[in-house]
């Protein structure tokens, strides 16, 4: 299936639907050419959900034409096949994402693409790698500074998945219509130049059995990772970016998740140095862009 999928083909209810030849797509969004790109040694992205109309995909193609890393881990539900067997949902952007991993695994980009529970379909290509692109079941990585991390997605941890997988898809089909609320508040706020902004990250926050659920979770992680004798866990899942210390048995776990391109539109970073860094997308983009006018008047003022 993945074979086909990258070759222009995916299944769905309906047949066979037709996309572009990503290794001969041309974007719709073209690649900048005189941004200058950040550099780090890796980068973790999950949850983008690409055949959703949640997936935030400008703000990661922005995202991803402005970092550079030599290596990326994609932590699962990077495409959402239980809303695609639904119903059919691929713009053009969605299409620019995926031609820009490939061509950034073509340019010698490690990119390790961990399948999560909506892209579980690919789980059982775990072990290959296609268009440079390498399908593991959960990685390890080692850090600048010695620390070694498990990445995995992190529905293996979800009591709701494990238990009671038909509440987990009520909760997607609740979840997707709080998303098109925040599309039309989105919409709104956009026409009187406001910035992006989360109405279910608001929601998370404020529902105290979210916020029970998520500290549950994030200790039951973090656990596991002290079991398995590592230093620290990467995961995605749960759409809400952190970086927490736990303490197990007297050792200290490092519990990070990168976040996701729905609602907060989040990366984690790894610098040169080991250092690691939670970007929110969406206030790098308002303090690039508030600070491009200065430059502009700086270069006028130096060609002067």
């Amino acid at each position: 299936m993945l074979g086909r999928f990258l070759d222009g083909e995916f299944g769905n209810s309906g047949g066979v639907t037709s996309f572009p030849d990503f290794r001969q797509h041309r974007p719709s969004v073209p690649e900048p050419r005189q941004r200058e790109r950040r550099k780090y040694r890796t980068v973790w992205i999950s949850d983008v959900h690409l055949g959703t109309r949640g997936c935030n995909a400008d703000l990661l193609i922005d995202f991803l034409d402005s970092v550079d890393s030599e290596t990326m881990y994609l932590v699962g539900d990077i495409i959402d096949g239980w809303r695609l067997k639904r119903k059919f949902y691929w713009p053009a952007t969605h299409n620019d994402i995926v031609w820009r991993l490939l061509k950034r695994a073509r340019r010698g980009t490690r990119i390790v693409y961990i399948p999560g529970n909506h892209d579980e379909m690919f789980r059982q290509f775990s072990g290959l790698s296609f268009g440079g692109i390498e399908i593991r079941r959960a990685a390890f990585h080692d850090t600048a500074d010695g620390r070694r991390l498990m990445v995995l997605h992190g529905d293996e941890f979800d009591a709701v998945m494990l238990s009671h997988r038909w509440l987990a898809f009520v909760g997607d089909a609740a979840y997707h219509f709080l998303m098109g609320l925040n599309r039309w508040v989105n919409a709104l706020r956009n026409r009187f130049d406001l910035p992006y902004w989360s109405l279910s990250k608001m929601a998370k926050h404020k529902v105290k059995n979210a916020v029970e659920f998520i500290g549950k979770y994030e200790e039951v992680v973090a656990r596991a990772a002290a079991e398995r004798g590592v230093d620290g866990v990467v995961c995605g899942h749960i759409h809400t970016a952190e970086q927490r210390l736990f303490v197990h048995d007297g050792k200290r776990v490092e519990y990070w998740n990168d976040g996701d391109w729905v609602e907060g539109c989040n990366a984690l970073v790894e610098h040169f140095d080991g250092r690691m860094e939670i970007l929110h997308w969406p206030e790098e983009m308002a303090r690039r862009d508030s600070a491009e006018p200065d430059q502009r008047q700086l270069a006028v003022a130096e060609a002067a």
